[in-house]
């Protein structure tokens, strides 16, 4: 017996950004997904500068970026979808390097602190991901400009453990949509501090 498409589930695609937020804290899954409760991210800081970056990051002269990096052409502001893995993003910018890879550069509002912080490693492997699904080309590395590091650029090498995580987090942040789940809240309470939905976490 067969199944018309009519009957089978709809796909489910989730952000690039749902995945950070499942990394800040799990509930924001359940309270953004499930109970349909938005976050009003618009009233955080660091959002609101974040914007700023992206819409100023045009007006930077970035052509450095290309011999540093030895980028032989580039794609700005790049949004891709994957049904192969159920995630979809915008990409500030997908750079193809002479030596035939391809890699995502994203611009962070942020200071380089000498180390790479999980959420900017998973980001740019599920961007290469998207990359390397939607162009067919190899992605083992990313990079992330750290603008208040003077656009800093540091290289996030990737591996397959990195990407395979990277898989192991969409499917988590899945389950608790399809699933409906109240998840555990995250173990570092210095972050309710700043959470919308602080007020009606128990």
């Amino acid at each position: 017996m067969t199944v018309s498409e009519s009957e089978l589930e709809p796909e489910v695609f989730i952000t690039v950004s749902d995945v950070m937020e499942y990394l800040f804290c799990p509930r924001f899954i359940y309270y953004m997904h499930c109970l349909g409760i938005p976050q009003h991210e618009e009233k955080r800081y660091k959002v609101l500068k974040g914007r700023e970056l992206h819409e100023a990051r045009e007006k930077v002269n970035k052509s450095y970026i290309r011999k540093k990096l030895q980028c032989v052409r580039k794609d700005v502001s790049v949004y891709l979808v994957s049904r192969k893995y159920h995630v979809k993003g915008e990409v500030d910018e997908v750079l193809f390097l002479a030596d035939g890879t391809a890699a995502p550069l994203d611009y962070k509002f942020a200071e380089f602190k000498d180390t790479v912080f999980r959420t900017h490693r998973y980001q740019s492997a599920l961007y290469g991901l998207l990359i390397s699904d939607n162009y067919g080309v190899e992605v083992n590395r990313g990079f992330v400009c750290y603008t208040r590091s003077n656009h800093l650029v540091n290289e996030v090498k990737l591996n397959y453990k990195d990407f395979a995580r990277a898989i192991a987090l969409v499917n988590e942040v899945l389950e608790i949509i399809q699933k409906g789940f109240y998840p555990e809240a995250t173990k570092y309470k210095v972050r309710c501090v700043d959470c919308t939905y602080r007020n009606i976490c128990v």
